[in-house]
């Protein structure tokens, strides 16, 4: 079974940097989307930012493009978000996703799996 584990998340000032990471193992197909979502309290949770095994194009969120990229190692199995110019607003539980295949949009049914989260807090 496939699973998901999410590091890297804490507390930092605004402005500052932080780089996520999704440890995806069991896998046994390299053809996959891969996404990042956010979800603060009393919010709905949001896509951030997708990526395919190929095409190899990242897909961002209005909200963070220009702060944010999104990159896989496919030999480690492996997403990262490098997250820069962090904002209060940005704020959130941070679950990567995973869907075989290809995937469109930031709809959560697309994803079969997902990772148990983590919290990135940004203070002003």
């Amino acid at each position: 079974q496939v699973q998901l584990v999410e590091s890297g998340g804490g507390s930092v000032q605004a402005g500052g940097s932080l780089r996520l990471a999704c440890a995806a193992s069991g896998v046994t197909s390299s053809n996959y989307c891969m996404a990042w979502f956010r979800q603060a309290p009393r919010k709905e949770r949001e896509g951030v930012a997708r990526i395919y095994t190929v095409p190899y194009i990242p897909v961002y969120a209005d909200s963070v493009r220009g702060r944010f990229t999104i990159s896989r190692d496919n030999a480690k199995n492996t997403l990262y978000l490098q997250m820069n110019s962090l904002k209060p607003e940005d704020t959130a539980m941070y679950y990567c996703a995973a869907r075989e295949g290809l995937c469109s949009g930031f709809l959560r049914a697309q994803y079969n799996y997902w990772g148990q989260g983590t919290q990135v807090t940004v203070s002003s």
